[in-house]
């Protein structure tokens, strides 16, 4: 192929203190294609996108597009040679409106010098038409929605002609639909020329959307394939470099009291006369579609958002929490979907993030004892087999896989048994996540009550006892573990309902949906 229709990364070196990012990493993007960048977490794709959008500098290597050299030494300098990234945390000013982000650092000006706000809300609406777009330029971005703001992202790229658009990881919090209408505009893109990187853990889209695909494994290229001439199965050794033994919970329910009751909970738009129970040594799974209420159910449980009606139970006792510290206190415990945010404290180390929610353990007439907090802190370390240099390592470096470990560290510490975990695999590769799977299993062994909140329905089939599905802030039906099924839950999810007088009849097929671990043994083509 023409280095004049392509981007083309050679020789790409990164080294951190005591770490090899990347090593030789060759990787190259046609023009008028989708490729695929794929890894486990720390594997060296954010590096390799951080150095292309010019956030980090490269230590040797060469990057050239349609045969020019390139060099980016600052995002600034990689937009202006036709590069944009749009990052999973979307660059957006909330306050601003859509016309003011797309066109931020370079406003168009007046004879006067004046923004010409009047042309730049123009051109900012005609692009949005191109996209399909229902956003209007002089709408707050803070009132826009995820897809939405990925939309404004897209045109954003759009806006400064950008030849490479990356996109890190694009779907993890859209819903079906808004997937598909997603790829439809990727498909564009990729027809008017323009060269798509795309980043995801989801084998589903890969071979959905991608032309041919790269690997990364410890930061060097293991191959660059074609995903018409590989199976799902041989893309995932390649990425693990093992074969991956699919999860299977071989653990029989064992009935304990009941541990969490969640009696008519409502809020008013959000939530409506939610009604669920989980008891010790059990998985209650909740599904889903993105925009269903599962965070917003979870976020109410624990006392994040107020609720207006209904109650929770714990143990029996009645409870109203009035912030998350209340919960936790009374031994209930959210393992967030946002981790970064919510989960952890990034610019703390390792040990600091396990130890916190227990100092009271190792304190005495105000002084922590710090051999004793960090005997504790090294046993969760190695029975979670998080993978960091040390208990000091600064957990913002951690891969996702090993960061949400610590999440779970610190409330294994306090020995908590009551656990909401929402969407506890969002961004993880697909080894880590086994991973977790069988930390939450070995949970539900030791007696501990666990909710599971999940979009991915192969993930609530694996992990649950029982499902609960939702739709529109409402539960619409219960299914007991053998008689769930994809697309019965689909259905549900949908808006269908079992139930005398609901929305029609579940097909009785087992239909594909998208889903973490789905199809990850099959040896087939795809």
């Amino acid at each position: 192929m023409p280095q004049a229709n392509k981007l083309l990364l050679k020789g790409i070196n990164k080294q951190y203190p005591g770490v090899r990012a990347l090593v030789d990493v060759d990787f190259e993007v046609a023009l008028g294609e989708v490729h695929a960048l794929v890894g486990v977490n720390g594997a060296g794709k954010s590096t390799l996108i951080k150095i292309l959008s010019g956030a980090t500098r490269m230590d040797k290597g060469q990057i050239s597009l349609s045969g020019d050299i390139l060099h980016i030494t600052s995002p600034h300098k990689a937009i202006d040679l036709g590069i944009s990234v749009i990052y999973q945390e979307f660059n957006l000013v909330p306050e601003l409106s859509v016309a003011e982000n797309i066109f931020l650092g370079r406003e168009p000006r007046s004879k006067m010098g004046f923004v010409d706000y009047r042309r730049m809300y123009r051109e900012v609406d005609a692009l949005l038409d191109t996209l399909g777009a229902v956003v209007k330029s002089r709408t707050r971005v803070a009132s826009l929605g995820v897809a939405q703001q990925q939309l404004v992202e897209i045109a954003k790229a759009l806006a400064v002609k950008a030849k490479i658009i990356a996109m890190d990881e694009p779907t993890a919090t859209l819903s079906l639909q808004e997937t598909e209408r997603l790829f439809s505009i990727v498909r564009r893109l990729k027809e008017e020329g323009r060269g798509i990187i795309f980043i995801s853990h989801r084998m589903e889209e890969i071979f959905q959307i991608a032309d041919r695909v790269t690997v990364l494994r410890d930061g060097r290229l293991v191959a660059t394939r074609r995903l018409d001439e590989i199976s799902r199965g041989e893309l995932v050794e390649m990425i693990l470099g093992k074969k991956l033994k699919k999860y299977h919970s071989v653990r029989e329910a064992v009935p304990r009291a009941e541990s969490l009751r969640v009696d008519g909970l409502t809020r008013r738009g959000v939530l409506d006369d939610i009604h669920f129970s989980v008891r010790g040594g059990e998985i209650l799974g909740i599904a889903g579609l993105v925009g269903a209420g599962k965070t917003e159910l979870a976020r109410a449980i624990v006392g994040l958002d107020r609720i207006d009606g209904g109650r929770v139970l714990v143990h029996g006792e009645p409870r109203r929490f009035r912030s998350p510290a209340e919960a936790i206190r009374a031994g209930v415990v959210l393992v967030p979907e946002d981790r970064k945010n919510l989960g952890l404290i990034l610019g703390l180390p390792v040990r600091d993030n396990i130890s916190l929610p227990s100092l009271l353990r190792f304190s005495r007439g105000g002084f922590i004892n710090r051999k004793r907090e960090l005997e504790a802190v090294g046993e969760m370390i190695t029975n979670l087999t998080v993978k960091t240099p040390s208990e000091k390592q600064l957990v913002k470096n951690l891969s996702g896989g090993n960061q949400q470990k610590v999440v779970l560290a610190k409330w294994l510490l306090r020995g908590e048994k009551v656990f909401i975990f929402d969407e506890p695999t969002r961004g993880i590769d697909v080894g880590a996540k086994v991973e977790i799977y069988q930390l939450i299993n070995n949970l539900v062994k030791e007696g501990a009550a666990i909710v599971v909140i999940s979009s991915e329905f192969e993930e609530i089939l694996e992990l649950s006892d029982r499902i609960v599905v939702m739709h529109a802030g409402r539960v619409v039906d219960e299914l007991a573990r053998a008689e769930a099924t994809a697309d019965k839950m689909l259905f549900l999810a949908m808006g269908g309902s079992n139930r005398t007088g609901g929305g029609g009849t579940p097909p009785d097929n087992d239909t594909p949906v998208p889903a973490g671990l789905s199809g990850l043994s099959s040896g087939g083509k795809q």
